[in-house]
């Protein structure tokens, strides 16, 4: 099968790097990758954002799949423009992924299907947002209702932190049309957790749970990324919480989607809220998670080509997944200012020094190749993922490779796996 991955991050470099060992792999673009997605197949210059182009390749090439790593391409309609000239291709259509482009349509959907989430208020005029602030009880969270990569969430333990955000994002502007509305709601006591899920609008897969690391520093503070490492599996969802998940949230999400005409097929990624043993929504993703995917694709036995060609042929239910038992552990090695304002062509050393250890897969997601050299090209660089027996051992693999790579104003968090290895210890 010839094989177009759509996106640059590390997320696409795990697919990548996932599907090149599959058998019916017979080549493999990614557009428009980055210096390690070119490891595992040929990068092909066009914006994942550029669905016309995209679709005139996949056409001249006669692609047998593509998948959609970020969520841009999928809300601009890349899947309805592939299937209107019949390409097969694996993501939610235009009107279903509003499940993420809105975050209003997201909480509203989950109030009218019974789906367990926060409690919220939305708002289109930024001095009756400031004014409803006033009256409520501290923490609160605000988010912009359109897609900001990650960063339009903001936890807030003061008032004025609240009102600074509701200016942040609707008056100074700070992500643009996706800050024209915000929702303003309750902030969740708990442990957070994801849970990655393929379906084809009947059948629900979910994969291993997994748990992100959101805000910049150890400890979880400072302002929210895109995720700053995850692992997998997460020991706070156990098997009985799973199920809970699954019919509580998961299957009921796909199957009223479907009732109010968009058919849900592709990844569908929860972020959730876990306290006292029960699961609460904080946001659905249409897509997969990044850096969630790194780990958990690192623990999956089975040939994800198989999996997802199934998918879209509406075929899930005739495949079971495995895992591997040990776990996974990734850390995001970021730019020096990461999530503000960051400098780009920072030449990267040690790659070399942990390539060949086993287990272990330095994810690319910021870099590009310059004259024979590795460089910084994004604010997330590299998604640097063990795999051990123990978490004890994957932290330790992970973090003794994160310590060979090095570029001028590399940071890394520090505390990834801790919350995992208490549980477990």
């Amino acid at each position: 099968m010839k094989v177009l991955i759509i996106g640059n991050g590390g997320r696409e470099h795990a697919l990548a790097w996932k599907i090149s060992q599959s058998k019916r792999a017979e080549k493999i673009f990614i557009a428009p990758g980055n210096a390690g997605t070119a490891l595992h197949g040929e990068n092909v210059p066009i914006k994942a954002d550029d669905i016309e182009r995209l679709k005139r390749f996949a056409l001249k090439e006669g692609m047998d799949l593509t998948i959609v790593g970020p969520e841009l391409p999928l809300t601009l309609g890349i899947v309805d423009a592939f299937e209107r000239v019949e390409l097969k291709i694996f993501g939610p259509s235009k009107k279903a992924s509003i499940i993420e482009s809105s975050k209003v349509f997201a909480k509203e959907f989950m109030t009218r299907h019974g789906i367990p989430t926060a409690s919220f208020k939305k708002f289109t005029d930024p001095a009756e947002a400031k004014s409803y602030v006033r009256a409520q009880n501290i923490p609160l969270v605000v988010k912009a209702d359109g897609l900001t990569s990650g960063k339009g969430v903001f936890v807030c333990r003061k008032s004025d932190e609240a009102i600074s955000a509701v200016e942040l994002i609707m008056e100074k502007k700070a992500f643009a049309e996706a800050g024209g509305s915000v929702i303003i709601e309750e902030f969740l006591e708990g442990e957070e957790a994801s849970i990655i899920a393929i379906t084809d609008g009947k059948t629900v897969l979910p994969l291993a749970p997994a748990q992100d690391h959101k805000p910049i520093y150890d400890g979880d503070k400072g302002p929210n990324t895109g995720g700053m490492g995850a692992y997998s599996p997460a020991p706070v969802v156990t098997e009985e919480l799973e199920e809970e998940i699954m019919d509580t949230i998961l299957l009921p999400a796909v199957k009223a989607m479907e009732e109010e005409g968009m058919p849900y097929k592709g990844f569908l990624y929860t972020g959730l809220m876990i306290k006292d043993g029960k699961p609460k929504v904080l946001e659905f993703n249409c897509r997969a998670g990044d850096p969630e995917t790194q780990p958990i694709l690192m623990r999956l036995k089975n040939d994800l080509l198989d999996v997802l060609a199934l998918a879209v042929k509406g075929r899930l239910g005739e495949i079971k997944l495995n895992w591997d038992e040990k776990s996974a552990v990734c850390v995001v090695m970021a730019s020096a200012g990461y999530p503000g304002s960051y400098e780009k062509g920072k030449e990267i050393h040690g790659l070399d020094e942990v390539k060949s250890t086993p287990g272990l897969m330095v994810f690319h997601a910021g870099t590009a190749r310059t004259d024979n050299r590795i460089v910084t090209d994004g604010g997330r660089v590299f998604g640097v993922t063990g795999l051990g027996e123990t978490i004890k051992e994957a932290i330790e693999k992970t973090y003794g490779a994160v310590r060979k790579i090095t570029w001028e104003g590399a940071y890394f968090r520090k505390d990834i796996g801790v919350k995992a290895l208490r549980k477990w210890t």
